[in-house]
């Protein structure tokens, strides 16, 4: 079987020489322009990030169990995100270069089997310190699977639906939260929370059947490939960090300004993913089906968030769409968390938003940090800066943890809404770059 993609599929400055209806026209226009071989990366890293996802939220699922078993107060399992994000972001940028350097699949599989080994090994965790190592290990492939996949679609993907099939891609965020979801109503719901949160945890085993698939199915983009095997600056921190001259532009100030745009959503977002369980079960008095049935109009609504804001992002621009999101979300957490109580019915209604904005948001991202670096530093400048916006995002869940014992989990996650302020300014200093050919 020939590796190599249609024309169509590829994108190095070139367009195919006829326009074929059939494969640029209708809903799912952006799958058919993929080709087989996109096609297959698309699968690839649509597995790779629901199960990313999957494993991540078995902490935050956990949490107040795993609080209760442990003793541990809000401060202490906030603890858990900031240390799995800020490690992330050294896994996400190790992943980077990596992928620069040997390739876009192989990186990926790397990062799938670490997240799903050191996820299963936080079950056997015997005390708060171990599961806390176990826990950052565990970031160091979830920091790397998201940019790498991101990438590797990227580089398939015709510019004109790079948006909606990097937030497709995207959606599976939402996919792997609701099967965490499930399996979490299930497991808490038939066995004793101090094996629950354990048995949570070695679920987390399922991405490694992926990882077999992706390793007989899966390739890199060809002529993107040979694109960046043939610069020598392949996989550089010092050439993404390298100020521009009259001559050359250079991609620090890209680099800074990304990183902020990046730190602005993702504090606004983890924010949420991590609290709202919490305070759904300890403000508002929900039981663990309750939690659930909140949760599934929440991952509802970023579902269909992911892919609305994937489609927007090509029809609007990249900027346009993280600024109309930016805002909303914001608007979203503020309403969210100041529903009078027992207006729970209410509080059901207003998740579907809340998740629909949130994940919107976070649609342009593959398309837009795929196109704002070359493609023989794409992996290092995509990795980077994604994954330093983590990190430093990680901030925001953390301070929520210290300030729920005062405030209270609803009035601390107004926290979130600032993060997104940080990347509506962000903006300022990118490009717009909607209908680029990767290069």
């Amino acid at each position: 079987m020939s590796t190599t993609p249609p024309p169509q599929a590829l994108n190095t400055g070139t367009q195919p020489a006829t326009d074929e209806p059939t494969a640029d026209d209708g809903a799912f226009a952006w799958l058919r322009a993929l080709g087989p071989n996109g096609r297959r990366a698309f699968a690839g890293a649509f597995g790779g990030y629901a199960l990313d996802s999957y494993d991540y939220f078995t902490l935050p699922l956990s949490m107040v169990a795993l609080a209760a078993y442990f003793g541990l107060d809000s401060g202490q399992t906030g603890l858990f995100t900031t240390v799995t994000l800020v490690v992330s972001a050294v896994g996400g940028a190790m992943a980077g270069v990596f992928a620069d350097r040997v390739g876009r699949v192989k990186a990926l599989m790397i990062t799938v089997i670490t997240y799903a080994v050191f996820t299963v090994a936080c079950g056997f965790a015997p005390n708060y310190e171990t599961l806390l190592v176990f826990r950052a290990l565990q970031g160091l492939g979830f920091g790397g699977e998201w940019a790498v996949g991101a990438i590797l679609v990227a580089e398939y993907a015709s510019a004109k639906h790079r948006g909606r099939t990097l937030g497709a891609v995207q959606s599976s965020w939402a996919v792997g939260w609701a099967l965490a979801a499930v399996v979490y109503t299930l497991v808490f719901s038939f066995l004793g929370d101090d094996l629950a949160w354990r048995v949570m945890f070695w679920t987390g085993a399922l991405p490694a059947l992926l990882v077999l698939w992706v390793r007989r199915r899966v390739h890199d983009a060809p002529e993107a490939t040979a694109v960046r095997e043939q610069n020598t600056q392949k996989g550089s921190f010092a050439a993404i960090f390298k100020p521009g001259t009259a001559e050359a532009p250079g991609l620090l100030r890209t680099t800074v300004f990304a990183g902020l745009l990046s730190t602005g959503v993702q504090g606004g977002y983890y924010t949420l993913a991590t609290w709202v369980p919490t305070y759904l079960k300890t403000e508002r008095g929900l039981s663990v089906v309750g939690t659930g049935g909140y949760l599934t109009f929440l991952i509802s609504g970023a579902f269909l968030g992911y892919l609305t804001g994937g489609y927007l992002t090509d029809v609007l621009g990249r900027k346009r769409n993280i600024w109309l999101f930016a805002l909303l979300s914001a608007i979203c957490i503020l309403a969210y968390t100041h529903i009078p109580s027992g207006a729970n019915t209410l509080l059901l209604v207003l998740g579907f938003p809340l998740g629909f904005c949130m994940s919107a948001i976070f649609s342009g991202f593959g398309s837009y940090l795929s196109e704002l670096y070359p493609t023989a530093l794409r992996g290092t400048g995509q990795g980077f800066t994604y994954n330093t916006g983590r990190a430093v995002g990680a901030v925001f869940p953390t301070l929520v943890g210290f300030l729920a014992d005062s405030w209270g989990v609803g009035g601390a996650l107004v926290f979130g809404a600032i993060g997104y302020g940080i990347a509506a300014l962000a903006l300022l200093g990118l490009p717009e770059t909607r209908g680029k050919e990767l290069v």
